[in-house]
């Protein structure tokens, strides 16, 4: 039998893209994701310390796994690997290779599949939430945005042909299935590099908690409630989280009866919301969604993710022939091979 420290042991994380359901999750409202089929993997070893290599960055990571180093004082991917193995706290290091499909800076969440792969590598054992909650964590101490549990709870616990129709407040998951895609194609288009660090996205974390103190949970909010507040910014944040969650329920059920029409609706319907209320879409976005929603054969377009910039998904008929990357739903993260 051979050393398990000889044994090369492959785990893989998908990014996600959300249908709908953007700036939700950090008030525990209704997202609507799925994991692509674009991901992050490592091959590798157990060993003692930490030893990892990017095909795609120059610099490799290393450190003692029982002393890992505060992810301030790494630069660039190594954070991330930092903050997983502070909240871990593992055994045991590895030894390995890490390389990835999903484009950096896009908002397909290449730092939440990179955290996953990271703790299932280093012998995370708990369910998909823990696993979800502790990667949210270390992102929290990467990057110090008060980022929702959506990416990395999408990446931990999806389900191959379905979105997920998660509650991030109960962090409940129901699988919505999707059409196949004979059917249907969901297509991802890059538009403009972003990061959510030096972004606004801490001020629209801030300011609906301020609507909070106002009306109460914004998910149980409804739009009466939004309509009394004073504010004019206070309450156009307000609106859009509450209009969102009542989108993302319809969406689904669109998706339940076959419509697909009202379905890529209610998506250019959340992309103005993100646009006007919300004010996280960018000019170049809003043009790249007004080009896909002029094409024939598009049911429904809008930006998708944390905004700012990053990535818009259209929703289309087969054969559109859009540009952009083709994306179907896959399983959530695991190990895949050992060689």
């Amino acid at each position: 039998m051979s050393d398990e420290r000889e044994t090369m042991r492959r785990v893989r994380a998908p990014g996600r893209v959300n249908l709908i359901g953007d700036h939700t999750d950090y008030t525990g409202g209704l997202v609507l994701p799925f994991a692509i089929d674009r991901q992050t993997t490592i091959d590798y070893r157990p060993a003692d310390g930490i030893r990892l290599r990017s095909v795609d960055e120059a610099e490799p990571v290393a450190f003692d796994h029982r002393q890992p180093p505060q992810p301030g004082t790494i630069d660039s991917w190594g954070r991330y690997v930092a903050a997983v193995v502070a909240e871990l706290g593992p055994e045991r290091g590895l030894d390995g290779v890490v390389e990835t499909t999903i484009p950096i800076g896009s908002g397909l969440s290449s730092s939440a599949a990179l955290e996953v792969a990271v703790a299932i590598a280093l012998g995370f054992d708990g369910t998909p939430i823990e696993l979800a909650e502790l990667c949210r964590r270390a992102e929290h101490a990467a990057t110090g945005v008060r980022t929702g549990i959506m990416d990395q709870l999408c990446i931990a616990a999806a389900t191959e042909g379905h979105a997920a129709l998660i509650d991030c407040h109960s962090l409940d998951i129901t699988d919505v299935p999707l059409p196949p895609p004979s059917e249907v194609e969901f297509v991802v288009r890059f538009v403009a590099g972003r990061t959510l660090e030096g972004s606004e996205y801490d001020t629209r974390v801030a300011e609906c908690a301020m609507a909070e103190e106002l009306i109460g949970p914004l998910r149980l909010a409804d739009l009466d409630a939004v309509a009394a507040i004073d504010g004019p910014v206070i309450r156009s944040r307000a609106r859009h989280v509450v209009s969102e969650n009542r989108r993302v329920r319809d969406y689904a059920d669109a998706l339940a009866a076959g419509d697909l029409a009202t379905a890529g609706a209610i998506m250019v319907d959340g992309h103005r919301s993100l646009r006007d209320d919300y004010a996280t879409s960018i000019p170049i976005m809003d043009a790249a969604v007004e080009e896909l929603m002029a094409t024939p054969g598009v049911l429904g377009a809008r930006m998708t993710g944390g905004g700012f910039g990053g990535c818009v998904v259209a929703m289309s008929e087969p054969g559109t022939g859009l540009d952009g990357w083709p994306v179907v739903p896959v399983a959530g993260a695991g190990h895949v091979s050992e060689t």
